[in-house]
């Protein structure tokens, strides 16, 4: 049984390969434009407006997620340690008070024990704090290796794109083009940042 023409034509190489590469240039663009949201969350705008990029306001954000988990850890730290300093004071006072016998001294033993009872209550506390930190620091790594995934994807697309494009559509000024690289500076033929990425996809047509 013969098939129809489209369907034949939808099989020839040219016209298979033609779809691969549109199928790739909108992925390419999807990918492009999820990071550039990711990069402007509204939260982000005043920090990270002196940044180039997308690509510089992620690195921002996964360092500020890793200092902020830093200091909260050691601010932690250093409250335990203050909390352990007022518990041995108020078990030398308990131990003072209790020595000496009268009512005054049996109620200031009472609520020296109930302050450090309080105080082993206060480290708990802390130490969830610790654990909940601990948590926050290892999803900030996560979040720089899904990051750098992210880029380098956007990256080897592009890349792809640009090897798998069709002559007639790419304009004679990004024909040269590759795809971004680690050190921009000292090259004049790449795409250094996310802008001049969005202007080469829409050059191709994307």
């Amino acid at each position: 049984m013969m098939q129809e023409p489209a369907c034949r034509a939808a099989l020839q190489p040219g016209a298979a390969a033609a779809g691969l590469y549109r199928q790739l240039g909108r992925i390419t663009r999807r990918l492009h434009d999820a990071l550039q949201r990711l990069g402007m969350l509204p939260r982000l705008q005043q920090s990270v407006q002196d940044l180039p990029d997308v690509r510089s306001r992620l690195q921002y954000v996964v360092r500020t997620t890793g200092q902020a988990a830093e200091r909260a850890l050691s601010a932690v730290e250093r409250a335990k340690y203050e909390r352990e300093r007022l518990d041995a004071a108020a078990a030398r006072l308990a131990a003072a008070a209790g020595a000496a016998g009268s009512e005054a001294a049996h109620d200031a033993a009472a609520a020296l024990a109930e302050l450090r009872e309080s105080g082993r209550r206060i480290d708990a506390e802390l130490t969830e704090i610790m654990l909940a930190q601990g948590f926050h620091d290892l999803t900030g790594h996560v979040i720089a290796q899904v990051a750098a995934l992210a880029i380098e994807l956007e990256d080897n697309l592009l890349d792809l794109l640009l090897r798998a494009a069709p002559a007639e559509p790419i304009p004679p000024s990004r024909r040269s083009l590759g795809g971004p690289v680690v050190d921009p500076g000292t090259r004049a033929d790449v795409v250094r940042n996310q802008q001049e990425v969005d202007e080469l996809l829409a050059g191709l047509g994307f």
